[in-house]
């Protein structure tokens, strides 16, 4: 009895809006992603939000979280909770669709303030003549999805409607937005769509400047199941495969090895034997591998980094919600650990990021999800090494989207990313362009 809260044209306006707001994401994942292409669904998905109602804001929200996010629920399948699935999609779609639904209603404020106020009261006077209200409503609706990436869901911060553009020719900055933003509004208010071309005022270049990456340095990738990862019994020979690698890097003569995130799933300042013998591969090459910390009351997300005869380690500062840390109050998140997570401890984070020094180069530590967030980007850091691991939501986009995020940070800060990935391909992210 759908039809009696949402018309046809609302549904599949609003299922088309979602489609073409999250149509650069399967483009990159598929390797079709292209500028031109890029900028035109994006232009034309907000274009189409921007005049529709609440009801197709909704719609548009709701689906837009579901094809953004539903990668989401394939981590419970290694919790072995697949009657979670079909309540975690719905939580997703709601809470994207409530938020949309909720600027759209308050746009409305203006059409039906003026529909109550008299012609003999002021506020007629300057904001409900002719089209004016039109105009407000637009205003507000731009001004929604600007502050969208503000509004984090349960602490998620992976929405960010300027990422839209980021492959495209049009620039990701809030001030780049808020010309597109108003380039459309003045189009839709004056209906005439020859305002769109105030876009090119928001026009970005694509980089001409010659990746200057240094040879010396090893990505690696590595393929391991989050089964296997924490299967002890496989612990010696997938070991053995990340010491051939370090071993290799060593005759080609390379000065770096980054290994993923957690390659080691065990306290590896516990584990001396694995210690000592970094320890003696790294008097050949600087290592910088992820592992689990100890340190006597709760487990760390660490980047161990062994280089001049020392260990630093850089613990993780952004834990990921529900995944590592339960971002509800302390008496549910207990329960929640409880029923759902066999009473396993949430992570520690540390309270400030990590800054270390290799040959001579400083680079901002981040582990995965904190990668993709603002906090790790203060102070602009012209060099960051990101560990991952991807296997709890392989097969799907996630890597493309976590990718496209990496692009956006570091075309807004100026930031050489350099990525290894476990279950999806490693690459480095400088000038604005991936280099895989």
């Amino acid at each position: 009895k759908i039809r009696h809260y949402f018309s046809t044209l609302e549904l599949t306006r609003g299922l088309g809006i979602a489609l073409l707001s999250s149509a650069f994401i399967y483009l990159n994942h598929w390797g079709f992603s292209y500028p031109l292409l890029n900028t035109f669904l994006g232009l034309l998905a907000l274009y189409l939000l921007l005049e529709s109602n609440t009801k197709t804001w909704f719609i548009s929200g709701a689906f837009i979280g579901l094809f953004w996010f539903w990668w989401i629920v394939l981590s419970l399948i290694h919790y072995e909770m697949l009657w979670a699935v079909p309540i975690e999609l719905i939580i997703i779609m709601l809470s994207y669709g409530l938020i949309f639904a909720f600027i759209a209603k308050v746009s409305t404020l203006f059409v039906w303030c003026c529909a109550l106020t008299t012609p003999k009261v002021y506020l007629s006077k300057w904001c409900c003549q002719g089209t004016t209200p039109y105009l407000f409503s637009l205003l507000t609706k731009a001004l929604g999805l600007l502050l969208l990436s503000y509004v984090h869901p349960f602490s998620f911060d992976w929405f960010k409607p300027e990422l839209l553009f980021v492959e495209s020719y049009l620039g990701i900055t809030k001030l780049d937005f808020i010309l597109i933003l108003l380039s459309l509004v003045l189009a839709l208010w004056r209906k005439s769509l020859w305002y769109v071309l105030l876009v090119l005022l928001a026009y970005q270049p694509l980089s001409s400047n010659i990746p200057n990456i240094s040879p010396d340095i090893v990505l690696t990738t590595t393929h391991t199941s989050v089964h296997d990862k924490w299967d002890k019994n496989k612990h010696q020979a997938q070991f053995d495969a990340l010491f051939e690698s370090i071993d290799k890097a060593i005759s080609d003569n390379k000065k770096l090895i980054i290994l993923p995130e957690s390659v080691f799933p065990i306290f590896l300042n516990r584990s001396e034997d694995l210690l000592s013998k970094l320890e003696e591969k790294a008097k050949h090459i600087s290592i910088v591998t992820g592992a689990l910390y100890w340190d006597g009351e709760t487990p760390r997300n660490s980047t161990y980094i062994f280089t001049n005869g020392k260990i630093q380690v850089a613990n993780k500062v952004l834990l990921v919600p529900f995944g590592e840390a339960n971002p509800l109050p302390d008496f549910l998140s207990d329960w929640v650990n409880k029923v759902f997570y066999d009473n396993a401890v949430d992570y520690k984070a540390d309270s400030k990021v990590t800054d270390y020094s290799i040959d001579g180069i400083t680079y901002r530590n981040a582990i995965c999800f904190e990668a993709t967030s603002e906090k790790l980007y203060e102070g602009r850091p012209q060099h960051m090494i990101v560990l991952s691991n991807n296997g709890w939501f392989h097969p799907s986009v996630e890597s493309s989207l976590q990718k496209l995020l990496l692009l956006y940070y570091s075309k807004k800060y100026g930031t050489t990313i350099y990525h290894s990935v476990n279950m999806s391909e490693s690459y480095i992210i400088q000038d604005g362009r991936v280099i895989k």
